[in-house]
């Protein structure tokens, strides 16, 4: 594995962010989640499965990983952005696009932007909504954004910040909807998880996240709009154990026919918890 630093220019600013480089072959992007407790480091055991093969590309994104965070705009215009540059500066193409969770509408967005860029894609559980809207409804998104301004704010800010990323607190996350199997959230990856929440100015990102700040599309019908004519050929894998409302979306996506689904262990993390079963379904469709 070969770590680099990414220079890029977003939002009229220079920006550097680390990236990995892992195996030989054709060219892979693989994509990170975005969350709380997001990193680049969650792929490396997925990209290694994938490196006899691929020579991955994982990056962070902006405002996001286990380094310090530069203050950025966090909006779907900045992720969008920093997707353009990082294709501008590592064009590929690509024989693979991967990506997890909330980064699947921004490749999907991208892959559309960028055509002959990606040979296909790939979605590790694809999710659109973020946490609050997805579980208080969209009718109190002016709500979700007072709350995003608070986390923001100097002082207690960082207080509302800590008591959302308090070891319970990501513990229970982890064993609720992160993983599948709650015996593999051990105290050492708990640890890993909270020394990715302490790094400085790491509240931006989560702020943004969880309020459904860097939600790229606001209803179901608007992501399934991305997925139209001109795109690679893109598969979905979908847990098993993906909590209720974002496997339901997961299984809507399925039933628009503009997919395919395959059906894999895990929960939201599958990509981290079971690289294996993932690394399976993405080698099995080159075959």
């Amino acid at each position: 594995m070969e770590t680099q630093t990414l220079s890029l220019v977003l939002a009229g600013r220079s920006l550097t962010l680390p990236a990995d480089r892992i195996g030989e072959g054709a060219p892979a992007l693989l994509l990170p989640a975005l969350s709380s407790i997001s990193t680049r480091e969650e792929m490396r055991p997925l990209a290694m499965r994938l490196s006899a093969r691929h020579r991955c590309l994982v990056p962070d994104w902006p405002g996001f990983g286990a380094q310090p965070r530069a203050r950025v705009p966090l909006a779907p215009d900045m992720l969008h952005a920093f997707l353009d540059a990082l294709v501008a500066r590592e064009p590929g193409p690509y024989a693979l696009g991967v990506a997890a969770g909330h980064a699947a509408g921004y490749l999907v967005a991208a892959a559309a932007r960028h055509p002959g860029a990606f040979a296909r894609l790939v979605l590790v559980a694809p999710t659109w909504r973020g946490p609050l809207p997805t579980a208080m409804g969209e009718e109190r998104r002016p709500l979700f954004g007072r709350l995003r301004r608070a986390v923001e704010a100097p002082g207690i800010g960082t207080l509302l910040y800590r008591l959302n990323v308090s070891t319970p607190v990501v513990s229970r996350m982890m064993r609720a909807h992160v993983y599948a199997d709650p015996a593999r959230v051990t105290p050492a990856l708990l640890a890993d998880k909270q020394r990715v929440t302490h790094q400085p100015r790491a509240r931006f990102g989560t702020a943004a996240f969880v309020t459904g700040g860097l939600d790229p599309v606001r209803t179901r019908e608007a992501f399934h709009a991305l997925f139209g004519p001109g795109l690679p050929p893109v598969t979905v894998l979908r847990p098993k154990g993906a909590p209720r409302r974002s496997g339901a979306e997961m299984t809507a996506l399925a039933e628009t026919g503009r997919v395919r689904s395959v059906e894999i262990p895990g929960a939201l993390a599958a990509h981290e918890e079971y690289p294996e079963a993932v690394a399976a379904a993405i080698l099995a469709a080159e075959v």
